[in-house]
């Protein structure tokens, strides 16, 4: 077999000396792999990229279209983003897939029966990172779902769901209270879910979600959610299996992926030769299915089983009376070496077949129908603190003129005019929803609006069109709003 080519970050922290076992690993088994090597992250931070990543190795990320990453540290303060984040997202990568097993007898758990696979979405919800702040007191993040994103992760998932011969999908979202995004997200799993009629779907709001996971896991199969969910659950779940430490991940997109263990870079262990190298050994499991070796796959993966069951344990998941070695980084992948062939006796063995293909989705359709769009208003958000709620709304009244009608005043979402309560505690962020008198609103008139607001001495510092799509509201509407 001729060898794939794959780009290999060590990263920073514990990713030197993980990474290096993993590779030896690999190696031992015949994996048909050679690695182009890159340096992204802390010290790329440091030398003056705000990305952690420099353009030359994004040129090699794109031409090998898969990598093993190490984790890699986000330095605090002077605004550097994550580069997780950015890889994922620069390159298309959209699904996040994190299985999370109980390895019981062999890891102590409360869960003995937990088999089951986190599908996040990676690309949108707050993860967009836009973020301002408004006022003195006041910061915003803007939550962004789109029709496409939800249907090719929600596609993703059952599709995983038929290749690995799962039983059951669950969608965890918070529709109860973000009915437009959140509810998108829903809407767009009920429409999927028909096209699986062998795999039952279920709704849960994610906090009664959490609760029954963190609690009875084993009620679960695959769950597929929103981006921020998905980053909270599949660490809880991977946490609740036995270590957050034992846990690989796939980040896959169209063009590239990329795999990686789930915990951070743990920088006060670096250097100790103490670190557990089974979660960035996992991600390159799955990598291997990726690329077409589930044989290799299996052979590691069988090995890695057996030698956590016959008690050869890192310092994380060593525990006196079920564990019979403490190992250090390097002799726990010795130790996985000496036992490639071997297939695990009490621990289930694994065997990669038809679920180790690449997944590909059809979201073509996703494109929402066609629809009448209207605006019929605007939201103005002011930055303001010289008075009260009746104060505003009736010197706002004026600012209206003859095509708008001063509908509402809210102050982080609850309605403070007309008729609020005293009792309501108001900060300088103000939102003042203006309805068009004639039903619809024009650039022109809004502008104008805008004009006598801004003429009035009142500082906005954001709006929102209100539109309808036919004939329905496309925003939240406030109290006592028809």
């Amino acid at each position: 077999m001729t060898n794939r080519r794959i780009t290999l970050a060590e990263g920073d922290g514990i990713g030197p000396e993980i990474a290096p076992v993993v590779v030896e690993i690999l190696d031992a088994a015949g994996a048909a792999v050679e690695f182009e090597r890159i340096e992204v992250g802390e010290r790329v931070y440091r030398a003056g990229h705000p990305a952690g990543i420099t353009p030359e190795t994004w040129e090699v990320l794109r031409r090998n279209k898969v990598l093993l990453k190490g984790p890699i540290t986000t330095p605090q303060g002077g605004g550097f983003k994550s580069l997780n984040v950015t890889i994922r997202k620069t390159l298309g990568m959209y699904a996040n897939v994190r299985p999370c097993v109980s390895y019981h007898p062999v890891i102590q758990t409360k869960h003995p029966r937990m088999d089951l696979v986190i599908i996040r979405e990676n690309e949108e919800d707050l993860y967009a990172g836009i973020e301002h702040q408004q006022t003195r007191q006041v910061v915003q993040c803007l939550k962004l779902i789109s029709r496409p994103g939800c249907e090719r992760i929600i596609r993703y998932a059952f599709e995983y769901a038929r290749r690995n011969n799962r039983q059951k999908v669950a969608c965890f979202v918070k529709d109860n209270i973000m009915k437009m995004t959140d509810g998108l997200f829903h809407r767009i799993f009920n429409e999927v879910e028909v096209e699986y009629p062998e795999l039952p779907g279920s709704h849960w709001i994610v906090d009664i979600g959490a609760a029954r996971l963190a609690d009875t896991p084993e009620l679960f199969d695959v769950i597929v959610l929103p981006n921020l969910y998905g980053d909270i659950m599949s660490d809880i779940a991977a946490q609740i299996t036995g270590s957050v430490g034992l846990g690989g991940s796939a980040n896959i997109g169209d063009e590239c992926a990329m795999f990686e263990a789930i915990h951070g870079s743990a920088p006060t262990i670096a250097g100790q030769n103490i670190a557990n190298p089974s979660g960035m050994l996992l991600g390159a499991v799955m990598m291997l299915t990726h690329i077409g070796q589930p044989d290799v796959a299996t052979r590691i993966h069988n090995a890695w089983l057996t030698t956590i069951e016959e008690g050869i344990h890192t310092l994380d998941i060593y525990r006196e009376g079920t564990s019979r070695q403490k190992a250090g980084t390097r002799e726990f992948g010795k130790a996985v070496i000496e036992r490639l062939g071997r297939r695990p006796e009490i621990l289930t063995p694994v065997d990669y077949g038809a679920g180790a293909q690449a997944i590909e989705t059809d979201y073509s359709h996703a494109a929402a129908p066609r629809a009448v769009k209207e605006t019929i208003g605007i939201d103005v958000f002011l930055d303001w603190e010289e008075g009260t709620p009746a104060n505003l709304g009736t010197r706002l009244k004026d600012c209206a003129g003859a095509d708008f009608e001063l509908r509402l005043i809210t102050n982080r979402g609850v309605k403070v005019w007309p008729d609020g309560y005293p009792e309501t505690f108001c900060t300088d962020h103000w939102r003042c929803r203006f309805i068009a008198t004639s039903g619809q609103a024009t650039h022109a008139a809004i502008i104008a609006l805008l004009g006598r607001i801004a003429a009035a001495g009142y500082d906005f510092i954001k709006t929102e069109n209100l539109c309808t799509f036919d004939g329905q509201a496309g925003y939240s509407k406030g109290q006592g709003e028809g």
